[in-house]
Parts: structure tokens; sequence; C-alpha cells
């Protein structure tokens, strides 16, 4: 079995009734969405989905890139890629910046109703001139096209996180503007010499999100979490089809 797969779990599990809150991800949300079964699987049963391998050299980009942002935030100066793209936002220093950018800490709130701790992530946070935060989150790829605008069917993914990101931290109490940004790093595999550097054409994307899908997809959740029957496969949902073709072959 691989090192990355550690098989069916005990711990952190949806308990119906339990007094204490349950942590649930971003990314989790965004489970449910893609299918129930899978998220219910993995939160009420144990058994997560067989993980991807970490994607180390993008981990490297978003490391490099908040280095940087970094130092124009110290000074609360724009960064040249604001300056190119006419935006009147530059990176904000903010207390809590460093836990909300945090994996296991992110940005996150209570919701008493269901006892949801609900949670994410950000790379970034950026300010305007009208004093409204933006939600900034970095890419990596390496595409021969150059990336201007998010019109990929898997995109509708980084839609919904970025619209998390804005729910959470307006339940923290800031002033959120609908428009976050994409900093989106492309990797550029024509040149003709490597020369142990990897050249990148960074384009910035904004984003006009809503959140009003946020607590309904929570209530339902909550709902999912609940119920004692496991949710039918998702029609477009590659696990299922993978397990239900297998089972198929097996019996």
């Amino acid at each position: 079995m691989s090192k990355y797969y550690r098989g069916r779990r005990t711990k952190n599990l949806y308990k119906p009734g339990s007094d204490k809150p349950f942590k649930l991800s971003r990314s989790r949300i965004d489970l449910y969405i893609r299918c129930h079964r899978c998220f219910y699987i993995d939160r009420r049963l144990g058994l997560d989905r067989p993980p991807g391998f970490p994607f180390n050299l993008n981990n490297a980009v978003d490391t490099l890139l908040k280095t940087e942002f970094d130092h124009y935030r110290k000074d609360e100066k724009r960064h040249p890629i604001q300056e190119k793209y006419g935006l009147d936002s530059h990176p904000v220093p903010h207390e809590k910046l460093d836990e909300w950018r945090n994996n296991f800490k992110g940005v996150q709130f209570l919701y008493e109703k269901f006892n949801l701790l609900i949670f994410g992530a950000i790379d970034d946070l950026w300010i305007n001139e009208n004093h409204q935060y933006s939600v900034v989150d970095y890419k990596a790829t390496a595409k021969k096209d150059r990336i201007t605008e998010l019109d990929q069917p898997w995109h509708a993914g980084y839609k919904r996180q970025m619209e998390i990101y804005q729910w959470l931290l307006r339940r923290n109490g800031l002033s959120v503007s609908d428009t976050g940004y994409f900093v989106y790093c492309n990797g550029k595999a024509g040149l003709l010499k490597f020369e142990d550097t990897i050249q990148f054409d960074t384009t910035l994307i904004a984003y006009k999100g809503s959140d009003d899908w946020v607590e309904k997809t929570i209530a339902d959740i909550y709902k999912c979490l609940n119920s004692e029957k496991i949710p039918s496969a998702s029609f477009n949902c590659d696990y299922c089809k993978y397990t239900s073709e297998m089972e198929k072959l097996i019996n």
C-alpha cells in the first residue's frame, strides 16, 4: 500500500448528537458538492478517496509568492503585478494572516446552528482604497496557452474555493469585496534551455464571486451527515464508477 494512503480511519469521524464541534474544511465542502456518496463514506465511515501525489513544485511556487508579496506587505506598497493591472490594492498586514494561511487552522467560523466548525486556509489578503479586503489565491501550472480567464471545467472548483474564503472572512467581521484575484503562474515549457530555472508567465485574473450558496450547502451537508443512509453514487464521480465496475468484475 502506498505510504500516502493510510486506509480506513476511526478518528475525526462525524458522530450524530455529539456536543463537540465537528471540523469541516473547505476542501470537504467541495467534495460533498462533487459527490455526496464519497463525502459520506469519508466523514461518517472513515474511508477517504485514494489521494493524489503531492504537488511539491506548486507548493514551492506558493512559498515564493508569499515571500515576495510579504516584502511589499511590510511597507504596505503595491506589488508590481498590482501596478501592471491598474489595481488600487496592496498586500495588507493582518495580525491573523499567519494563522489564516496555516492549513491546519485557516480562517475559522463556528456555525452554531449545526455545530460545524468551517475552515479554510487562504494564500493572501489584499486591501483596496475603499478599505475592502480581497481574497487572493495562487495557482501554478504549465500550459501551452497563456491563462487569462477561468474557462475550464475544473475552474468551477477554484471559484467555489474563492467564495468559501469570502464567506469565512465575512463571518470573521471583515468587509470583503466580491472581487477576488487569482495569481496564475504558468510555466514556460518551450524554451531552448533549462539551466536549472523554470520561467513563468504570471497573469492576474479577477473573479467576482457570490457566497449565496454556501449556507444552503452547509445545511445540506448537516442533513447528509446525520443520515444513516449512504447516498447514491454520483453519476459524474469517477471513483464511484470505478468501484461499481470493480464490484461487477469481482461478483
